[in-house]
Parts: C-alpha cells; sequence; structure tokens
C-alpha cells in the first residue's frame, strides 16, 4: 500500500503462537525475509498487543506541532474530493477504482509493477515494498511443500506479479482484477514469461479473468488477496474478507495497510495534498478488525508479518480454519 510518507521498518514474519515453524513443534531454519530499515518506526498495534505509539517517536511533530497539525487536518475535506470523483463515473468507490485503473491508474502502476527505469524515486520504491510482498507470500505458500497443481485463486491479480511465479511453481492459477487494461497486461506478461520457457515440463497457464472480488466463485485450495483491501471500508472489508474464505478450502492470505495511529497521521497529512496520484480512496485496517472478521467465519490467523518501505506498508496474514 503505497503512501507519501517516509516511514520504514523491518519485523520478521512470526506465527499466532510462538516462535516455532508451523511443522511440528521443530524450529524453523529459514531466515526471515527483511526489508532494509530507513528509520525507526513506532510499533504497530495487534490484536493481541495493546500498545500505543508514544507521541514523541512520531518525528517532525512534537508539543504545539501536534494541536497545528490536528487543526489544518480538520480543514482538509478529502470527503468532498471522493464524492467528486465517484460523481464523475457515475457511482460509488468500485466504479471510482475501476475506472482509475483502466485509465490513468493503469499506466501508472503498469510502470511500478514493472521493470522499466522510467520511474521516479517514490515509485521504486512502492516497487521494492510491492515486491517483497510478493517474495514473503510465494515464502508463505511453499514452505510446506510443492505448489505442483495446488488451485490459487489470486484475487486481484493486476499484472500478474504473483499469478506469474505461483504459475511456475506448477500451481493452477484462477487470477482475476476488476481493470480489464490490468489483465489484458498480465495475460500478455504470462504469454511473454511461460510460453517461452522451453526448459522442463511446460507450466499451466493460468486463468485471467476480469471480475471484481464480490463476482468470484469457486474453490480452491488456496486464495490470495494482495493489496486490495485497502479500496475496501472495513464495514464492506468484513463481507469480502468473509467471501474469499467462503472460496478457500486450505488457507487464505490477505496484505492491508494497518491502521494505527502513527499510520493514520500519515495519511490524513497526504490527504492534504492529493495530486493526480491519489486518485482513489485509500482505508486503512486494524489487524484486530480483520482477525476478528476472519474468526466470525471460522478462520484463525496462524502467521503474520510486516512489510514496509519508506512509501510502502502492508501487514500480511496467513489464515486457516480453525
Amino acid at each position: 500500500m503505497a503512501f507519501t510518507a517516509s516511514l520504514s521498518s523491518h519485523i520478521p514474519f512470526y506465527n499466532n503462537s510462538s516462535t516455532l515453524s508451523p511443522k511440528r513443534g521443530k524450529t524453523s531454519k529459514r531466515t526471515p525475509l527483511l526489508c532494509k530499515p530507513v528509520a525507526a518506526i513506532p510499533p504497530l498495534s495487534t490484536a493481541t498487543t495493546n500498545t500505543v505509539p508514544d507521541i514523541s517517536t512520531i518525528a517532525v511533530v512534537s508539543g504545539g506541532s501536534i494541536a497545528a497539525l490536528a487543526a489544518v487536518l480538520s480543514l482538509a475535506d478529502p470527503e468532498r474530493r471522493r464524492q467528486l470523483q465517484a460523481e464523475e463515473v457515475g457511482g460509488g468507490d468500485k466504479e471510482v477504482v475501476r475506472e482509475y485503473f483502466n485509465n490513468s491508474g493503469f499506466q501508472r502502476w503498469k510502470k511500478i509493477y514493472g521493470e522499466t527505469d522510467d520511474v521516479n524515486r517514490v515509485q521504486l520504491d512502492i516497487r521494492l515494498g510491492h515486491s517483497k510482498t510478493v517474495e514473503n507470500t510465494m515464502l508463505m505458500l511453499t514452505e510446506e511443500g510443492s505448489l505442483k497443481g495446488v488451485t490459487v485463486c489470486d484475487a486481484g491479480c493486476g499484472t500478474g506479479s504473483l499469478a506469474i511465479p505461483l504459475a511456475k511453481q506448477g500451481a493452477i492459477v484462477s487470477a482475476s482484477d476488476i481493470s480489464a487494461a490490468m489483465v489484458a497486461e498480465a495475460r500478455k506478461k504470462a504469454e511473454e514469461e511461460l510460453l517461452a520457457d522451453n526448459g522442463g515440463e511446460a507450466p499451466v497457464m493460468p486463468k485471467f479473468e476480469v471480475k471484481d472480488l464480490e463476482s468470484l466463485d469457486g474453490k480452491y485450495d488456496t486464495v490470495v488477496c494482495l493489496d486490495v483491501l485497502i479500496h475496501y471500508p472495513q464495514s464492506k472489508a468484513d463481507g469480502m474478507i468473509a467471501h474469499l474464505a467462503s472460496l478457500a478450502e486450505k488457507r487464505l492470505i490477505l496484505s492491508f495497510a494497518p491502521k494505527t495511529f502513527y499510520y493514520d497521521l500519515l495519511k490524513r497529512v497526504g490527504e492534504l495534498f492529493p495530486g493526480p496520484s491519489k486518485a482513489t480512496r485509500a482505508y486503512l485496517h486494524a489487524e484486530a478488525d480483520v482477525e476478528r472478521a476472519l474468526q466470525k467465519v471460522g478462520w484463525k490467523i496462524r502467521k503474520r508479518g510486516l512489510i514496509t518501505t519508506q512509501f510502502y506498508f502492508a501487514r500480511l496474514v496467513e489464515a486457516v480454519p480453525a
């Protein structure tokens, strides 16, 4: 999840109840995949930790500056901007997201998710953050065995950054996105990378479809939804998490922008400077809320991790039936 505020940390993955590998109590020998630290950030709140960031840890904000900043934030009107966006496309959040990622947003994120050098420092940093999320997701998926023949639903596939490596590992992938432009790009990249690979057994091409999350159906061994819940308020995210869990037989992997005092403040500051790149509404989610939504439908979080760079931060969780 991208926000234009400078922060970073390096928190490894950990199990919900201990630091042992889920494989029958054996200590894991894997080295946690960490992001390069740039600056310290306050700890994130979790469902099991009630830590509240000390105000003194927030750099560039001190004493009376907080009151001044709060006053400025109260004058901002992001809701008005969002209302105008929705009116322009004749709908709500979903229509705004679809319009954005089929047009200007597609061009921007195609560059970020790609390998072109035509990106600025912020976009390059977001690319790094997203790639770390994909890497950690692949680590979660492969640490318990081969993916050959495993059915995976990649909900919100973007340009195929997860669907393609999943297919290379032998998974049977169903990938979808609300943006037709994104799906077309993902299919093109998959054909270039998978069909051109003549070494060994040819991987099964992912099945790409233009669908929003609400329209997904079927049953899969694993459902993965990365960096998509940022487009859903918590009231709708609960239902979406329940729907995604209903599609999964064995596990569900989600990433979302964590809602803490510190990150919420950064988001609100960013809303003062909307710019052309902030064309969709961004929702943060408390990890406790996500965990409760999973518990309501009989699932529990087994693993969790945090990926951060200067301009990207995401909580990554793996849930299994309770």
